[in-house]
């Protein structure tokens, strides 16, 4: 394997991860004021994110720091065809990671809820924004000889792309009310399972097509056969398992059809990493927008000392706060933690 290819799938493991990590921490973001009843259960449900969103985020980071580095050409054409789309992500995730240290720093009703208010659009825009434009990878964008956008902001709004996006954002949603029945104590727990039970088949169907989709769109590759079959399977377990309160399980469920969602359009995209629809000539490839060689050796070795000492650090985060988030006892003011 040249390095090109492996850093393709170096960047592929990235947004695989990001949405994987980040997806239930939006879902919970979008449904806290849908999941609780008051004040407390609404900081119950976002203290139970509190400890792992901005770690999360970061795989964004690296995600489009990876491309920037590895695939220079790649990099430049989508994220210049995505600018007003990705200024809107940027404005939502800033509105978002400031609610989380805003909302709490007045009693004004109105203040905390224009805060949550906040953190509900950030988090319902993000996922739905960032999904459509890795459909647009797929389903093909504009692009000259040069290769350079050549079409409009409407040119965005693929059908595919629309499709996967709605079905990220509606999987982010299912992800976030399974977290909360594992990390929320009652009644916190038992209303996202409500929620959860409401968001199942509708996020199943939605998901299963864009699966379909995606592989349609593809070289119908083995691995995008056996994506497609993943994301199936683990739909229908999350589902079932909703359905018999195997919280576990279904949340499990969830992970594993995000990330084989996402990972099914970089599958399909192989050898390509843009699809233009102006000609298959001017698609833009792994080979065509690749980094030279010493600047992709010297990347490798960083990521090989790096990425493991963060994934350490990440997993010790997650096992240091894994305790469920309850409401406090009687006449306390802020959630408690107890073990499950």
């Amino acid at each position: 394997m040249n390095l090109p290819i492996l850093w393709f799938i170096i960047v592929a493991v990235f947004w695989t991860g990001f949405f994987v990590l980040e997806g239930f921490d939006f879902g919970v973001g979008a449904l806290h004021r849908l999941v609780v009843r008051n004040e407390l259960e609404r900081r119950v449900a976002i203290n139970a994110i509190g400890p792992t969103w901005d770690g999360n985020e970061v795989w964004l980071i690296v995600a489009g720091a990876a491309m920037f580095a590895a695939f220079p050409g790649w990099y430049a054409t989508w994220f210049s065809a995505l600018y007003l789309a990705l200024v809107l992500v940027l404005v939502g995730l800033i509105v978002r990671g400031v609610s989380f240290e805003f909302r709490g720093k007045s009693d004004s009703r109105r203040w905390q809820n224009g805060w949550s208010v906040a953190l509900t659009c950030g988090s319902i825009g993000a996922p739905l924004l960032i999904g459509v434009g890795l459909g647009d990878l797929l389903a093909g964008l504009p692009v000259g000889s040069n290769q350079e956008f050549t079409g409009s902001f409407w040119d965005l709004l693929t059908p595919f792309g629309v499709v996967f996006g709605l079905a990220l954002l509606s999987a982010c949603l299912l992800h976030g009310a399974t977290f909360l029945g594992l990390k929320a104590g009652e009644p916190v727990r038992s209303q996202a399972a409500r929620t959860a039970r409401l968001l199942r088949w509708i996020t199943v169907v939605l998901v299963v097509v864009a699966s379909g989709w995606t592989f349609a769109l593809s070289g119908k590759s083995l691995l995008s056969a056996a994506l497609l079959a993943l994301n199936v399977v683990a739909m229908l377990v999350a589902a079932w398992s909703i359905s018999g309160g195997r919280e576990g399980r279904a949340f499990a469920g969830t992970a594993v059809a995000i990330g084989s969602l996402v990972a099914g359009i970089f599958a399909g995209l192989y050898p390509d990493v843009l699809v233009s629809s102006t000609s298959a000539a001017t698609s833009l490839t792994i080979a065509s927008t690749a980094s030279g060689d010493y600047a992709l050796k010297v990347m490798t070795v960083v990521a090989l000392v790096l990425f493991p000492v963060v994934l350490i650090y990440q997993g010790w985060t997650y096992v240091i706060f894994r305790r469920r988030v309850l409401l406090p006892p009687d006449g306390a003011t802020a959630p408690s933690r107890a073990t499950s």
